[in-house]
């Protein structure tokens, strides 16, 4: 098993379609260990997957804008664990404003563009500093992403923060790999999570994103980027930092969809 031994912290699961969820069952399945994080309100979900997934987790607190618990945390683990071979930054909010509004950018103040940024991009590096410090060489820290190269139907502000994501993972890879710890994204299509569906016109990026993959895409099943990630925080990646894997059907290396290569969609299947 290709994670047999090794200790994981996932952040990010909020119900069993959670992209986290997945990336957590495999985890174990290939033989990790595993906890995840969630807090608030959100506990008693992250709680209620746990006890869902293969050796039911433990779920500790952590509000990724909250110093304290990133202190709080690392000490448990370092008490539990004593080290930390890789985390999966599976973190994204954007208030309602940063969303799908008819004036798109133009619609949010800075006071909700500062919560998108600090929570979508700027908490990998707060959380890579407060894991940084038990993380052995050969360590991985996993981010989820989404194509930040172009606009998107209402992502608007959120798709600004995937960009900085994407630059921020960049310098964490230069500024940590003198440690021997590697910094990772994987983008992947859309897929049918809570996070998804609470954005506005999310639906016509599902619509398009089929026609465009020449592999096609199943916006239901998360196992594809799941098992992308399980990967990355193997010791199969020994000398990769700094990259984005794309896990979305090969629809980012295609411009526009061809209507006359139209497949069917991997839900509309009759089986």
């Amino acid at each position: 098993m290709i994670l047999e031994g090794k200790k994981l912290v996932v952040t990010g699961v909020l119900t069993k379609d959670s992209i986290a969820a997945t990336v957590a069952q495999m985890a174990v399945e290939a033989g990790a260990e595993v906890v995840l994080t969630s807090f608030d309100r959100a506990m008693r979900l992250t709680q209620r997957v746990a006890r869902g997934l293969p050796g039911q987790p433990d779920v500790l607190e952590l509000d990724v804008a909250d110093p304290a618990h990133h202190a709080a945390l690392a000490a448990e683990l370092e008490r539990r664990w004593g080290a930390v071979d890789g985390v999966v930054h599976a973190i994204g909010f954007a208030p309602e404003a940063c969303l799908g509004q008819p004036t798109g950018i133009m619609a949010a103040e800075w006071d909700d563009v500062a919560i998108a940024l600090q929570i979508s991009a700027y908490s990998l590096k707060a959380l890579a500093e407060s894991m940084a410090p038990l993380m052995p060489a050969g360590a991985g820290i996993v981010a989820l992403d989404f194509d930040a190269r172009q606009t998107w139907p209402a992502y608007d502000w959120m798709g600004v923060a995937k960009a900085a994501l994407e630059a921020t993972a960049r310098y964490l890879a230069r500024d940590l790999g003198p440690r021997g710890i590697r910094v990772n994204l994987v983008s992947a299509g859309p897929l049918r999570t809570m996070a998804a569906r609470s954005i506005p016109g999310f639906a016509a990026i599902e619509a398009e994103w089929n026609q465009r993959a020449p592999l096609g895409w199943d916006v239901r099943d998360a196992e594809p980027t799941a098992r992308a990630c399980v990967a990355l925080l193997s010791d199969w990646f020994p000398a990769t930092t700094g990259e984005i894997v794309h896990v979305d059907g090969g629809a980012h290396a295609v411009a526009l969809a061809d209507p006359a290569a139209a497949k069917p969609s991997a839900e509309s299947v009759s089986p």
